[in-house]
């Protein structure tokens, strides 16, 4: 991983897209500080399309595209797109979700999950989801370390679910899609674009992002992606010298100090 004070602007010179994970790239804590949210202001007013690619929940995605200086965003890890088009919210789902059994399927593994690893326990904000599973193991007390998310994981994949760790919880959900995959998708279907490696940078801060981190030559991590590099077999292409929000804004002023 090269600093991102390496990134030039030759390789900056079609860039139109933003992308970023939310938690522990552009929150520090599980806030979203002020200049992280200043950064996102100011790369939105300089013309570049935010798009926040997450495994945060429907509820959290619905006031993200409503309240955020954002163009769409990604939500449960690839389950769907809330974006705008015009005035209007729109939702692009990922064809291959999982309907009519899901819930019965995911409490099956939330059995299993709880009862495998003690400690752990369902998000506080799975109320809000309709596709998937999150199990947490460090946003809220009793924080577990990375061998008991490895173990969550683990139980989910047996159970035949997709299965993501993020920097505090770990995901699961029956369907063929991720970020990734998600991303293409809308990027090509919904908003027409082609040549997309050379038009986005991805930024994030785990191994969930992994496959945005090696699909994307402009792919750069928050400093706190440090502990899991040897997790990762992806790395992105540049890391910040700051953690969480601080990195993001780090990121941006450097951007817009190229433009």
């Amino acid at each position: 991983m090269k600093s991102i004070r390496e990134l030039d602007q030759a390789a900056c010179s079609q860039l139109k897209f933003i992308l970023c994970d939310i938690d522990d790239t552009i929150t520090t804590g599980g806030k979203l500080t002020r200049a992280s949210y200043n950064a996102l202001w100011d790369l939105a007013q300089k013309g570049y399309g935010i798009i926040p690619v997450t495994g945060r929940p429907a509820g959290w995605c619905d006031m993200i595209i409503r309240q955020w200086p954002v163009k769409a965003v990604v939500g449960e890890n690839g389950a769907f797109v809330y974006y705008t088009e015009g005035s209007h919210i729109k939702t692009f789902t990922h064809p291959s979700v999982a309907k009519a059994d899901v819930i019965q399927k995911l409490e099956l593994v939330k059995a299993a999950c709880l009862k495998g690893v003690p400690g752990c326990r369902v998000a506080r904000d799975q109320f809000a989801r309709i596709y998937d599973l999150a199990i947490d193991f460090h946003e809220d007390p009793p924080y577990l370390g990375l061998e008991a998310a490895e173990k969550i994981r683990d139980i989910c994949v047996s159970m035949g679910a997709e299965a993501k760790i993020s920097s505090i919880h770990v995901n699961a959900w029956f369907g063929d899609y991720n970020k990734l995959s998600m991303t293409e998708r809308f990027m090509k279907e919904i908003l027409k674009e082609e040549n997309i490696k050379e038009k986005i940078i991805f930024v994030g801060d785990s191994p969930n992002d992994e496959p945005m981190f090696g699909y994307f030559p402009l792919s750069c991590a928050v400093a706190n992606i440090l502990p899991f590099e040897q997790m990762l077999h992806q790395l992105p292409s540049y890391v910040t010298l700051r953690k969480g929000g601080e990195g993001f804004a780090e990121l941006a002023e450097h951007i817009l100090a190229l433009c």
